[in-house]
Protein backbone atom coordinates (compact mmCIF):
# COMPACT_ATOMS: atom_id res chain seq x y z
CA UNK A 1 0.00 0.00 0.00
CA UNK A 2 1.29 3.41 -1.02
CA UNK A 3 0.32 6.76 0.45
CA UNK A 4 -1.18 9.04 -2.22
CA UNK A 5 -1.65 12.80 -1.91
CA UNK A 6 -4.35 14.09 -4.25
CA UNK A 7 -5.28 17.70 -4.98
CA UNK A 8 -8.91 18.22 -6.02
CA UNK A 9 -10.09 21.58 -7.33
CA UNK A 10 -13.84 21.93 -6.78
CA UNK A 11 -16.62 24.49 -7.08
CA UNK A 12 -17.09 26.22 -3.74
CA UNK A 13 -20.65 24.98 -3.19
CA UNK A 14 -22.53 23.58 -0.18
CA UNK A 15 -22.35 19.78 0.00
CA UNK A 16 -19.24 19.29 -2.16
CA UNK A 17 -17.14 18.03 0.77
CA UNK A 18 -19.91 15.60 1.70
CA UNK A 19 -20.15 14.28 -1.87
CA UNK A 20 -16.38 13.80 -2.16
CA UNK A 21 -16.01 12.09 1.22
CA UNK A 22 -19.13 10.01 0.52
CA UNK A 23 -17.60 8.79 -2.73
CA UNK A 24 -14.57 7.53 -0.80
CA UNK A 25 -16.77 5.78 1.76
CA UNK A 26 -19.04 4.12 -0.79
CA UNK A 27 -16.06 2.79 -2.73
CA UNK A 28 -14.31 1.51 0.40
CA UNK A 29 -11.39 3.96 0.12
CA UNK A 30 -10.10 5.35 3.41
CA UNK A 31 -9.31 9.04 3.81
CA UNK A 32 -6.24 9.35 6.01
CA UNK A 33 -6.25 13.15 5.92
CA UNK A 34 -8.32 15.85 4.22
CA UNK A 35 -7.93 19.62 4.18
CA UNK A 36 -10.16 22.09 2.34
CA UNK A 37 -9.79 25.80 1.76
CA UNK A 38 -9.95 28.63 -0.72
CA UNK A 39 -7.90 28.32 -3.88
CA UNK A 40 -6.18 30.98 -5.99
CA UNK A 41 -9.38 31.40 -8.04
CA UNK A 42 -12.57 32.95 -6.66
CA UNK A 43 -15.43 30.46 -6.40
CA UNK A 44 -13.14 27.42 -6.27
CA UNK A 45 -11.81 25.48 -3.29
CA UNK A 46 -8.90 23.08 -3.12
CA UNK A 47 -9.09 19.78 -1.26
CA UNK A 48 -5.91 17.91 -0.42
CA UNK A 49 -6.69 14.27 0.34
CA UNK A 50 -4.24 11.67 1.61
CA UNK A 51 -5.26 8.05 1.06
CA UNK A 52 -3.64 4.61 0.97
CA UNK A 53 -3.81 2.21 -1.94
CA UNK A 54 -2.08 0.79 -4.97
CA UNK A 55 -1.86 2.46 -8.40
CA UNK A 56 -5.13 0.84 -9.50
CA UNK A 57 -6.91 2.31 -6.45
CA UNK A 58 -5.54 5.76 -7.28
CA UNK A 59 -6.78 5.49 -10.87
CA UNK A 60 -10.25 4.44 -9.65
CA UNK A 61 -10.38 7.37 -7.21
CA UNK A 62 -9.47 9.83 -9.96
CA UNK A 63 -12.09 8.41 -12.36
CA UNK A 64 -14.80 8.48 -9.68
CA UNK A 65 -13.93 12.04 -8.62
CA UNK A 66 -14.24 13.31 -12.19
CA UNK A 67 -17.80 11.91 -12.29
CA UNK A 68 -18.83 14.41 -9.61
CA UNK A 69 -20.27 17.58 -11.18
CA UNK A 70 -18.44 20.05 -8.92
CA UNK A 71 -14.98 18.53 -9.46
CA UNK A 72 -12.91 20.67 -11.83
CA UNK A 73 -9.44 19.09 -11.66
CA UNK A 74 -7.76 16.13 -9.93
CA UNK A 75 -3.96 15.99 -9.58
CA UNK A 76 -1.84 13.21 -8.05
CA UNK A 77 0.66 15.38 -6.18
CA UNK A 78 2.78 12.37 -5.26
CA UNK A 79 3.66 11.83 -8.93
CA UNK A 80 5.78 15.01 -8.86
CA UNK A 81 8.16 16.59 -6.35
CA UNK A 82 5.95 18.29 -3.77
CA UNK A 83 5.99 20.21 -0.53
CA UNK A 84 3.62 18.81 2.11
CA UNK A 85 3.00 20.31 5.55
CA UNK A 86 0.79 19.73 8.54
CA UNK A 87 0.20 21.77 11.69
CA UNK A 88 -0.36 20.38 15.17
CA UNK A 89 -1.22 22.00 18.48
CA UNK A 90 -0.13 19.86 21.43
CA UNK A 91 -1.03 20.66 25.04
CA UNK A 92 1.45 18.94 27.36
CA UNK A 93 1.57 18.55 31.13
CA UNK A 94 4.48 20.70 32.23
CA UNK A 95 5.44 20.98 35.87
CA UNK A 96 7.99 23.77 36.34
CA UNK A 97 10.76 21.19 36.89
CA UNK A 98 10.04 19.52 33.51
CA UNK A 99 9.75 22.70 31.45
CA UNK A 100 13.43 22.98 30.47
CA UNK A 101 13.34 19.42 29.04
CA UNK A 102 10.11 20.12 27.13
CA UNK A 103 11.48 23.41 25.80
CA UNK A 104 14.54 21.49 24.59
CA UNK A 105 12.28 19.19 22.54
CA UNK A 106 10.36 22.21 21.22
CA UNK A 107 13.61 23.92 20.16
CA UNK A 108 14.99 20.76 18.52
CA UNK A 109 11.91 20.47 16.32
CA UNK A 110 11.86 24.20 15.51
CA UNK A 111 8.42 24.32 17.06
CA UNK A 112 7.09 27.15 19.19
CA UNK A 113 5.35 27.60 22.51
CA UNK A 114 2.10 29.48 21.95
CA UNK A 115 0.71 29.34 25.50
CA UNK A 116 1.97 28.57 28.99
CA UNK A 117 -0.39 27.69 31.81
CA UNK A 118 0.38 26.93 35.44
CA UNK A 119 0.70 23.20 34.69
CA UNK A 120 0.70 23.01 30.87
CA UNK A 121 2.51 24.19 27.79
CA UNK A 122 0.78 24.53 24.41
CA UNK A 123 3.15 23.79 21.52
CA UNK A 124 2.68 24.54 17.82
CA UNK A 125 4.64 22.44 15.33
CA UNK A 126 4.58 22.67 11.54
CA UNK A 127 6.19 20.17 9.17
CA UNK A 128 5.89 16.87 7.41
CA UNK A 129 3.69 14.22 8.98
CA UNK A 130 6.72 12.22 10.14
CA UNK A 131 8.06 15.26 12.02
CA UNK A 132 4.72 15.76 13.79
CA UNK A 133 4.56 12.04 14.67
CA UNK A 134 8.13 12.12 16.06
CA UNK A 135 7.44 15.15 18.23
CA UNK A 136 4.27 13.60 19.62
CA UNK A 137 6.20 10.45 20.55
CA UNK A 138 8.82 12.51 22.41
CA UNK A 139 6.15 14.50 24.29
CA UNK A 140 4.06 11.46 25.31
CA UNK A 141 6.10 10.70 28.45
CA UNK A 142 5.21 14.14 29.84
CA UNK A 143 1.50 13.52 29.28
CA UNK A 144 -0.34 14.93 26.31
CA UNK A 145 -3.56 16.50 27.54
CA UNK A 146 -4.92 17.54 24.17
CA UNK A 147 -3.87 17.18 20.54
CA UNK A 148 -5.24 18.78 17.36
CA UNK A 149 -3.82 18.20 13.86
CA UNK A 150 -4.82 19.97 10.65
CA UNK A 151 -4.15 17.21 8.17
CA UNK A 152 -1.77 17.50 5.23
CA UNK A 153 -1.81 20.33 2.74
CA UNK A 154 0.51 20.19 -0.25
CA UNK A 155 1.65 21.72 -3.55
CA UNK A 156 3.88 20.65 -6.40
CA UNK A 157 7.34 22.25 -6.26
CA UNK A 158 8.57 24.73 -8.87
CA UNK A 159 6.70 26.11 -11.86
CA UNK A 160 4.28 23.22 -12.36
Amino acid sequence: MTRHTISVLVNDQPGVLQRVSGLFGRRGFNIESITVGQSEEAGLSRMVIVTLGDQHTLEQIEKQLYKLIDVIKVVDLGAKPMVARELALIKVNADPSERPEILGVVETFRASVVDIGSTTILVQVVGETQKIDAMIELLKPYGIRELSRTGVTAMVRGNS
